[in-house]
C-alpha cells in the first residue's frame, strides 16, 4: 500500500480536529465546562485521547476554539441565507441577530465561554477566532465604516457586552431589548435581519431597558 499523500494527511487532521471541536460544543452545552473532561470530548469525537493534547494545550483553549468555530459558522450561515444580499446594513443586522441568537439558544455554552474569557488566560488566539474576526471585519467594512480597524473592535465589544448582559444569572436582559439598543446605535431598521417574534415595533424594548435599570424592576438587587 502506497503511503498517503501530504494533502490526504492534512485533510484527515482537519477532520479529526473538527470532530473534537464539535464534541466540545455539544458536551459543554449539555453539562457545562467543569463537568466535561478532555476524555469525554475525545470519546464523543471517536478520537484517541492523546489527539486532544496534540491539537490543543488544554481544555479552555479547546472550548474557546470550539465556541469561536460555532460563532463563525452561525454568522456565515446568517450572511449567506437566502435571499442573499450585498446591502451592508442588512448584513450587519443579520450578524447582530446571529450572535444574539446564540445567547438565546445556547445559554449554557455561551455563559461558559464568557466566563472563560474572564479567566487569567483571557482571550485565546486560534484559527477559528481569526475566521470569525475576518467575517465580522468584512461585515463592518460592507456596512460602510470609515475605519474598520477601530470600528470592528467596537462592534465585537458591543456584541460581547450584549451576550454577557443576556446571560447574567438572576438579572438577564431580554434579547429583544439588547437588539433594539444595537439596532438604534447602528441606524438599522427593526425589520432587518430576523426580528424576534412578539416585539415587532422599531423601538420596541427601549422602554424595557429603562425599566431594567430601575431598582424595583430588578429582583434580588439590594
Amino acid at each position: 500500500m502506497s503511503p498517503r499523500s501530504a494533502s490526504v494527511n492534512e485533510e484527515l487532521r482537519r477532520r479529526s480536529r473538527e470532530r473534537l471541536l464539535q464534541a466540545a460544543v455539544e458536551l459543554v452545552g449539555e453539562h457545562g465546562f467543569e463537568a466535561t473532561t478532555l476524555g469525554d470530548i475525545a470519546d464523543r469525537a471517536g478520537s484517541a485521547r492523546g489527539l486532544v493534547s496534540y491539537y490543543f494545550p488544554g481544555k479552555r483553549q479547546l472550548v474557546q476554539s470550539a465556541v469561536h468555530r460555532l460563532m463563525h459558522r452561525t454568522l456565515e450561515e446568517a450572511l449567506e441565507r437566502e435571499p442573499r444580499t450585498e446591502d451592508g446594513r442588512e448584513r450587519l443586522a443579520r450578524a447582530i441577530d446571529a450572535i444574539l441568537g446564540l445567547a438565546r439558544d445556547r445559554p449554557v455554552l455561551m455563559r461558559q465561554h464568557m466566563a472563560g474569557l474572564l479567566q487569567a488566560e483571557g482571550f485565546v488566539q486560534c484559527p477559528e477566532q481569526r475566521r470569525l474576526a475576518e467575517l465580522l471585519s468584512d461585515t463592518v467594512a460592507r456596512y460602510g465604516a470609515q475605519n474598520v480597524s477601530a470600528d470592528y473592535p467596537m462592534l465585537r465589544a458591543l456584541l460581547m457586552g450584549a451576550v454577557f448582559a443576556a446571560l447574567v444569572p438572576g438579572v438577564p436582559m431580554p434579547v429583544p431589548v439588547l437588539r433594539a439598543e444595537l439596532f438604534q446605535r447602528y441606524g438599522l431598521d427593526w425589520e432587518m435581519g430576523v426580528p424576534p417574534e412578539g416585539d415587532a415595533e422599531p423601538g420596541a424594548g427601549l422602554e424595557d431597558l429603562s425599566r431594567f435599570f430601575a431598582t424595583e424592576e430588578r429582583p434580588g438587587t439590594p
